[in-house]
């Protein structure tokens, strides 16, 4: 008889025999998040709880304990906070964690895509379309069904686009949609599953997707493919997803697939910061993780290391009125504070003045103004003040901005690269051809049905519809296509050389042409970074780039400037002081949000954000007199401050100086 010797497996390590000292880098809760093993599991992360920091030491403490690195996948709401974080475990451990998948639900579904297409019908170098572009087919599909000229309001693009994300983010019928959200469309329903059943058919027929396909497509992949689904979720054997509050109802049952072989899935979010409806996100799915997940063990962290006691104090009041929760409590073992202020002002633009004077003050005491934030729940809410800085002369920038993909200059370069990676791509097509002076919408149509069946698509010269009106100009834009795609160039190359024949369009086209020129010589310094021209268009295409190179060029030069946010943009921020103005009944919650008490717990959570961004001071202001078109009348403070216990706010009174009538120690100082 022979013997087969099984070996000893390895003791489980506790966390005194892991070379990182977890013990004396994380609290109790953290350690519990971190050391969590098999099965699913809930981190609810408070503000400044140190979630990210938690997420870090757990992908580095499975990559320790033995776990293959490619069998981790971190989902994180931007590229950037996947690559941060796993920089991060790797300064922690080793590079082993580098090796982590890690990106976004989008950037992790479009992988899936390409190395599957063919199950669900489409080529492997299918592009993905933004939101512009995706506005412009469904333009061209809205006129082909001749809705542009109805005598009856029709929706525009824009309200088309919301309408068919909304239905696929929130998976709603499309009766559903209307009814609730646009209920003055709905006698129009027949026309505009029209539009979206055209639109579908589109993008299709034409090999691309939009954002919402990725994750659509990607469901409808793992779903209706078993072997695919196992195989895909096999590899999968721990899934962490960052940011869960706001996660949609696509990207939950996204969660549930990648994790469906193993089961060990953490989400870690926070109940209390998922403020972007708007977008699709859905509250209910954190709240429902433990029912979709059966058998999740619920951590929480409340432990806050940055603010004060006293502002946490006034964040916990906030929470406590909330309807739909996890009950918790934030602390801090931070030094004692001042009381947050609660600051009223006769008008809005002595409000203006007690901020400016404020930051001002701040900075005689030596604070830096980009340590300092003022935050607004919409961007109308600021104009006044932004008047009052520019009179002081104090440097500030407005979160918020367009994004640099987003800007025409670069769209149109990016499309003469979408060209040369998919010959198919009708809107790129569109783009680059319009640019010459004699094409319109028509004869780029008849262009594009002759690129469509051509030998090479790219000799435009020699398509039987040309007119010796605009001949020259084919010519030159075939020559760069043929060069660029028979030549052997680098990414960065292709842009130069993009660039270089775009830039006599662009200064005939826009008055700050040097501005924007400006932007394309930093776009070409971006390519550099890129190894392939598909990697390139979906990396930008799904992780945008922020800001545009001159405004972080002239930022560098001044003094770093006040900020000004919205709320919604100031998430995950954090600054020294911060002021929050308008605190008003019908702005902040918003006139909208009075009458649902879901939507009413969506605008205190708002407040509780901008709360929980400052680290020393919280300034809430309102003034008592408002102006509209109509005149003067009376403010209500926000419902959510009159609710807060007022032995934890201070009161302030703003008080006109009189001339030469007080003395230094007479005047209010703020604190240091």
């Amino acid at each position: 008889m022979k013997k087969f010797v099984l070996q000893k497996e390895e003791p489980r390590k506790r966390p005194e025999d892991y070379s990182i000292p977890y013990a004396d880098l994380l609290n109790k809760q953290q350690q519990d998040a971190v050391f969590h093993d098999k099965g699913p599991a809930l981190v609810v992360a408070g503000a400044g709880t140190g979630k990210t920091r938690t997420l870090v030491h757990r992908v580095a403490r499975l990559v320790e304990s033995g776990v293959n690195p490619n069998n981790i996948l971190l989902l994180t709401f931007t590229r950037r906070a996947a690559k941060e974080m796993l920089n991060r475990a790797s300064n922690i451990l080793d590079e082993r964690c580098r090796q982590v998948q890690g990106g976004t639900f989008h950037f992790y579904c479009s992988l899936l895509l390409h190395r599957y297409s063919e199950a669900i019908g489409y080529p492997s170098n299918f592009t993905i379309i933004d939101i512009a572009d995706a506005l412009e087919v469904i333009q061209f599909v809205r006129t082909q069904l001749n809705l542009h000229k109805k005598k009856k309001r029709f929706p525009n693009k824009n309200t088309l686009r919301n309408i068919i994300s909304t239905c696929h983010n929130k998976n709603l019928d499309l009766r559903v949609v209307l009814l609730e959200e646009y209920p003055q469309f709905l006698e129009q329903e027949e026309k505009i599953l029209k539009v979206v059943e055209g639109y579908q058919e589109y993008k299709e027929r034409n090999f691309v997707m939009d954002f919402d396909d990725l994750l659509i497509n990607t469901r409808e992949l793992l779903s209706k493919n078993d072997d695919i689904r196992k195989k895909v979720a096999s590899k999968n054997e721990f899934v962490m997803v960052d940011e869960f509050q706001d996660t949609n109802k696509l990207q939950a049952e996204l969660t549930e697939l990648f994790s469906s072989v193993h089961g060990n899935v953490m989400a870690v979010g926070d109940d209390a910061q998922s403020i972007y409806s708007f977008r699709g996100a859905d509250h209910q799915n954190i709240m429902d993780f433990p029912e979709r997940f059966k058998g999740t063990k619920l951590i929480k962290l409340e432990e806050n290391y940055r603010s004060t006691p006293e502002i946490l104090e006034v964040a916990n009041n906030l929470l406590k009125q909330a309807n739909y929760k996890f009950d918790k409590q934030l602390y801090s073992n931070i030094e004692n504070g001042e009381l947050p202020a609660l600051v009223q002002s006769s008008s809005e633009h002595d409000q203006s003045r007690f901020v400016t004077q404020a930051v001002l003050q701040m900075r005689e005491q030596g604070m830096e103004l980009n340590e300092m934030s003022v935050l607004f729940r919409n961007g109308r809410d600021s104009f006044d003040l932004e008047v009052e800085l520019n009179r002081k002369n104090i440097p500030f920038v407005k979160y918020g901005g367009q994004k640099f993909t987003e800007a025409a200059h670069i769209k149109d370069v990016l499309a003469h690269v979408r060209v040369l990676v998919n010959p198919m791509d009708t809107i790129a097509w569109n783009r680059v051809l319009m640019l010459l002076d004699g094409i319109g919408p028509k004869t780029a149509q008849d262009l594009f049905e002759w690129i469509r069946l051509a030998n090479n698509p790219y000799r435009l010269d020699l398509s039987d519809t040309t007119s010796q009106s605009y001949i020259d100009q084919l010519k030159e834009l075939s020559k760069l296509l043929v060069d660029l795609k028979e030549n052997d160039h680098s990414v960065s190359k292709v842009v130069e050389l993009v660039v270089g024949y775009y830039r006599d369009f662009c200064k005939s086209r826009y008055d700050d042409y040097p501005k924007r020129l400006k932007d394309l010589e930093a776009f070409i310094n971006v390519s550099e970074s890129f190894t392939s021209l598909p990697k390139m268009l979906e990396e930008l295409a799904l992780d945008p780039i922020t800001a545009t190179a001159v405004d972080t060029e002239q930022k560098t030069k001044e003094e770093a400037p006040l900020i000004l946010s919205t709320i919604h943009s100031a998430k995950g921020l954090e600054w020294r002081h911060v002021f929050i103005i308008q605190c008003l009944d019908g702005i902040i919650p918003s006139a909208y949000s009075v009458e649902d008490e879901e939507q009413l717990d969506e605008e205190l959570r708002l407040l509780y954000v901008a709360a929980t961004r400052a680290k020393e001071m919280l300034y809430f202001s309102y003034p008592v007199l408002a102006q509209s078109a109509y005149g003067d009348y009376f403010t209500q403070q926000s419902r959510f401050l009159k609710d807060i216990n007022s032995e934890l706010l201070e009161e302030w009174k703003l008080v006109e100086e009189e001339t030469n009538q007080l003395s230094d120690g007479d005047q209010q100082q703020l604190p240091e």
